[in-house]
């Protein structure tokens, strides 16, 4: 994949905290992606509301996600998104979700015939997803015995259909949203349900977190979070 790190930093009026509060994403489309030099998606939509609301500096960036993953985790101030929570994970960050709930799905080449019944005939197979992505947690947790992983969702995908791997693992909206793109992609095997959201490191103060979660629910509360869904053509989290 071509290496983009974008950066977007915004100032904001009125009372502010002293230190600029570092969002970082992946590309990971309709949730996080780069267009002509812009971060936008629907996660991100969420992200600049909850900021505007908190009244502090914050920047946006895009980078590869086992790096942004470790620079949340390893950086005050910091938050990672869209973040599958799982018991991995649970205590290495502070959290402020749902961006999203959704299920996680294998997909399959259109046409490739690969349909496993069940998650020990998709064992058989070689299975792809990103480094460090709680997908690759789940594979790992489960004994797969072939896991392919790449730097970041299009390589996955190129993989799929290029024939080198067999199956993916996704949410099942993001998949959604590809075949409705016109990618000649099946869902072959739905999987656990999924909590989706910031991750944020451990120094955060909890006053900051706090707040973020009460905008959050307020988007959600007052149907903004399902306005932005249908722009992208995601279904609800209802």
């Amino acid at each position: 994949m071509k290496h983009l790190a974008f950066a977007l930093v915004l100032f904001l009026t009125g009372e502010a905290y002293a230190d600029t509060l570092k969002l970082l994403t992946e590309e990971y489309p309709p949730y996080n992606f780069s267009e002509n030099g812009v971060i936008k998606g629907a996660s991100v939509e969420q992200a600049e509301l909850l900021m505007k609301a908190l009244e502090t500096e914050y920047s946006l960036e895009i980078l590869p996600w086992a790096r942004a993953l470790a620079m949340a985790e390893s950086q005050p101030w910091t938050c990672l998104f869209t973040t599958g929570h799982d018991d991995e994970r649970d205590k290495r960050f502070k959290w402020v979700e749902p961006l999203l709930v959704d299920h996680m799905v294998m997909v399959r080449k259109a046409g490739s015939g690969v349909n496993p019944a069940n998650i020990e005939e998709a064992k058989r197979f070689t299975v792809g997803t990103q480094r460090e992505d709680f997908s690759a947690n789940y594979l790992k947790k489960n004994a797969f015995p072939k896991i392919d992983l790449a730097a970041d969702m299009e390589a996955t995908v190129k993989k799929l259909l290029s024939g080198r791997i067999d199956l993916m693992m996704t949410s099942e909206k993001t998949f959604e949203s590809m075949r409705d793109q016109g990618k000649a992609l099946e869902s072959a095997l739905v999987l656990e349900g999924k909590l989706y959201g910031f991750a944020c490191n451990l120094g955060l103060p909890d006053e900051v977190v706090a707040k973020m979660q009460a905008q959050l629910d307020k988007l959600m509360a007052d149907g903004t979070q399902d306005r932005i869904f249908a722009k992208y053509g995601l279904r609800s989290n209802r």
